[in-house]
């Protein structure tokens, strides 16, 4: 279940690392542009994950009661989701670029380029929210090897239009940015399109019928019981961005640009840990619907031990080889001066970032979304702004940098004692002692 969610996100990760490379070919002032876009970006991207997580949860549980109606309703609602979140943001991104831009951080001199790639980017959104949802909605039913190959076709697509659109290559005219944000759009259309035929020509367990795409309020508020909380997670995410882009654009466009190049490349190392989550989530849902308790306290150890041996491996390598491997977007003396101590700070804390994101998914598959949401939020606001706010002041740049290795320390502590009182409590509650639902998985 992890694998197939891994080599999505890496894919992905790869398409916005190819996306800068071309990108920074610009000047820093466009990789400055696209880094002030990142909080808009990961705000689409919560409410995918946070309609996706719920959606996964809520189906896989049905399966694990062997309702297939139920989780037929729940397939169906994907397209009500992705259609309403889909148009309000087209009209955020198309109308209000520029205020949200100003909210973002961005400094005059990157505005232009900015609001460029922001009002193209908008009409992705739609198919973007469309191929999350449906992936976590397949994942629920045991496949998660089609929604990688969906999210690989998008990645392939943007990687090979990026520099026809970027530079006018060929038949196509010169776009720049704009160029950029137009292969996004497209790349998010062929996965979108992938998706809607997989789930319509019933090439999935799932067997929509009209009745099925017809929005049904108690359904979408049992996907907002638990998604709701993973989706305010992510929303944290976008402000903690905003956040730490309005502090580094005090420094210029150029330390935009290095924190830009910074958190793709970091990003790449990251994505076994979305990867993991993927994974375990409906693990956690089916295991707790069929009651098969030991199988998965069993998956939340084994796939905590397994990434912090993987993301210590990456941090490893990237931090021996950090000025090569900036150095391969941008050979900027200035810029590297700034990126390479960055990446470091930041890559300080990675590898206890995968155990406290599985502890976090663990309370979502547990269907204690408000305690998943506390956790997120300690990590988020308790401790990231004020160290933020602390650090910036005491030590400048360098402070930004390690505001983020201090909340990641704190909340990998707070979230895992907590993770263990919920275990200790669900032991004693007797709770183990309950029959299973069922003795193998259907899926199976």
């Amino acid at each position: 279940m992890s694998l197939p969610g891994v080599a999505s996100m890496v894919t992905m990760s790869l398409y916005h690392l190819v996306d800068m490379f071309w990108v920074a070919k610009l000047g820093h002032e466009a990789i400055a542009a696209l880094t002030i876009v990142l909080p808009f970006f990961i705000l689409v991207i919560s409410v995918g994950v946070g309609s996706g997580v719920g959606a996964n949860a809520l189906a896989s549980r049905r399966f694990g009661e062997r309702n297939i109606e139920a989780t037929n309703q729940v397939a169906g609602q994907v397209f009500v989701l992705s259609g309403i979140f889909g148009v309000i943001f087209v009209v955020a991104a198309v109308f209000f670029a520029e205020p949200i831009l100003i909210i973002c951080g961005a400094t005059p001199d990157i505005m232009d380029m900015a609001a460029q790639y922001l009002v193209v980017l908008g009409w992705a959104t739609p198919f973007m929210l469309f191929r999350m949802i449906t992936s976590n909605v397949f994942r629920a039913s045991g496949d998660a090897v089609k929604p990688m190959f969906f999210y690989i076709a998008g990645s392939i697509t943007n990687i090979i239009l990026d520099p026809f659109f970027i530079f006018g290559w060929g038949p196509f005219p010169e776009m720049g940015v704009r160029g950029a944000a137009l292969a996004t759009v497209i790349a998010s259309l062929v996965g979108a399109g992938l998706s809607l035929f997989y789930i319509v020509a019933h090439k999935s367990v799932y067997r929509l019928k009209p009745h099925h795409l017809k929005p049904d309020l108690p359904i979408i508020r049992d996907i907002y019981r638990v998604g709701l909380p993973s989706m305010l997670m992510e929303v944290t995410e976008s402000v903690v961005f905003g956040l730490f882009n309005r502090a580094i654009a005090g420094f210029g466009s150029l330390a935009l640009a290095a924190a830009g190049i910074v958190f793709r490349i970091i990003d790449l190392a990251f994505m076994p840990i979305i990867g993991g989550s993927h994974g375990l989530l409906p693990i956690v849902g089916f295991c707790f619907g069929a009651h098969l308790w030991d199988r998965l306290w069993r998956a939340v150890r084994l796939s905590s031990v397994a990434l912090t041996v993987v993301m210590g491996v990456s941090t490893v390598v990237l931090l021996l080889f950090a000025p090569q491997t900036i150095g391969i977007f941008n050979k900027d003396p200035k810029l590297m001066a700034i990126a390479v101590p960055a990446m470091r700070i930041l890559l300080s804390s990675v590898i206890i970032i995968g155990p406290t994101i599985m502890f976090i998914t663990t309370f979502q598959g547990l269907s204690k979304g408000t305690q998943a949401m506390v956790l997120s939020l300690a990590r988020q606001f308790v401790f990231f702004i004020p160290a933020l706010y602390l650090l910036h002041q005491t030590l400048g740049i360098t402070g930004v940098w390690l505001s983020l290795p201090v909340s990641d320390v704190l909340a990998f502590i707070v979230s895992g004692l907590w993770l263990y009182r919920e275990y200790r409590i669900q032991k004693r509650s007797g709770v183990w002692d309950i029959a299973p639902a069922m003795e193998t998985d259907p899926r199976d």
